[in-house]
């Protein structure tokens, strides 16, 4: 066996955590709170910990789709591994998703999409239920159902934003009334106040949300159950003005032109914005929306506008049809660039800026007017868009996020672990 011997300062933990470093008995462990307030990366630490010091030992991390595990729980546990200078005596399976420590304990990353590979497990020790409220309650009781190793110390740890309060974890452990076994449950409540190591430009941008988006606010910088508004974008409004002018005297200002794909059902959606990072400013000036359009009747269309020679971001769903576009003139079309969590991301930073859109582009007006949340089933928004009155808007999304870059992106709010 090769040598686990370390020591683990404690300044490696945000204070608010300490206390449940070596609380093993607690078998149900809720962290919940604001964005960037280090739940994730806590509770990855003290599992680290905790199977160092505990031999043979399997945990499962769990996540609703499984693709999403490889840039978020496994590269956490990886980092922490390297961090304390571990990594180097670990196994770690990069085509498998496991980690096998130097004492023969696991960590199994899988998702809830894979439900056989998942019963196909034996022996579990421990569970991790990243974003908890991805799942439903169902999965989860079925989860804990399979934590009956005979080893000591069984628990789960789930970490999650308290989004809509139509969400079951809400009615599990927070409603009035709620019935849970006290007992054998902690249940800590963080924000970003909480970690000491969190970068500032994350901080301010949780903060300007105070501004922009109330609602979000609450539920990402306070760690608050809130309702979401029914409208996604209130942040725009119809005025006339001339493109040509703008792009003169806005200094730094940027011409941006996006396509969405469509055909029978769908239509085609072109759009002509321009960008001003600084002020924090888009302004949507020309575009079409139009169904049955062939990828060569488009590429002819755009031409005939006059934007043969911009570059155009396009779905990068479809790289088939970018290609066909090349074909027939467009030579500088481009696939957009899409990330984790990419449309609530991409909506979240849209919100961020003052829209303006000319009175004679009344069908990106009427996307506006229309495009909403789900509504659950007790009348509450979730945190998920409805899949209509966004072809603009979603066209919008690819070129803004794809000229402001991944970067920039993944410091939203909605980029929930990885960031301590």
């Amino acid at each position: 066996m090769a040598n686990t011997k370390f020591k683990i300062s404690k300044k490696c933990f945000n204070d608010v955590y300490l206390p449940q470093l070596e609380n093993h008995n607690s078998r149900f462990n809720v962290f919940y709170g604001g964005a960037g307030s280090g739940k994730s990366h806590f509770v990855f630490s003290k599992m680290v910990f905790k199977y160092l010091k505990y031999s043979n030992r399997k945990c499962l991390v769990v996540r609703k789709v499984s693709n999403t595990l490889r840039d978020s729980c496994f590269a956490l546990v990886k980092s922490i591994l390297s961090d304390w200078q571990l990594y180097e005596q670990c196994k770690v399976n990069k085509t498998d998703l496991t980690i096998e420590l130097p004492n023969g304990s696991h960590f199994i990353f899988k998702g809830m999409d894979d439900p056989e590979k998942i019963k196909s497990i034996a022996n579990i020790d421990d569970i991790v239920v990243e974003e908890c409220t991805e799942i439903d309650e169902f999965d989860f009781d079925q989860l804990s159902l399979r934590l009956r190793s005979r080893n000591l110390y069984n628990q789960v740890h789930c970490m999650f934003n308290p989004v809509s309060k139509e969400n079951w974890v809400y009615k599990r452990w927070f409603k009035e009334g709620a019935v849970y076994n006290k007992e054998n449950t902690v249940i800590l409540h963080t924000t970003y106040k909480d970690n000491k190591f969190l970068p500032r430009e994350y901080i301010d941008n949780l903060l300007d949300m105070e501004r922009t988006n109330q609602a979000y606010y609450r539920i990402y910088a306070l760690g608050e159950f809130a309702t979401l508004d029914k409208l996604i974008y209130t942040n725009w409004q119809v005025k006339g003005f001339d493109y040509r002018e703008i792009l003169k005297t806005v200094k730094d200002s940027k011409a941006i032109f996006s396509l969405d794909f469509g055909f029978t059902n769908d239509p085609t959606a072109f759009v002509c914005s321009i960008l001003d990072e600084i002020n924090k400013k888009i302004w949507i000036f020309d575009g079409f929306e139009e169904k049955g359009l062939l990828n060569d009747e488009i590429a002819k269309k755009i031409i005939w506008m006059g934007y043969r020679k911009e570059v155009i971001t396009c779905d990068s769903a479809e790289p088939k049809s970018i290609e066909e576009l090349k074909r027939n003139g467009l030579d500088r079309v481009r696939g957009a660039t899409k990330g984790k969590d990419s449309i609530l991301n991409g909506i979240n930073l849209l919100q961020q800026y003052e829209i303006i859109i000319l009175p004679s582009l009344t069908w990106i007006i009427e996307e506006f007017k229309n495009y909403t949340w789900k509504k659950g089933k007790d009348g509450e928004y979730i945190n998920v868009p409805i899949d209509k009155y966004n072809h603009s808007l979603d066209s919008l999304r690819y070129g803004v996020t794809t000229e402001i870059g991944t970067k920039k992106i993944t410091l939203s709010f909605f980029d929930r672990s990885s960031l301590f």
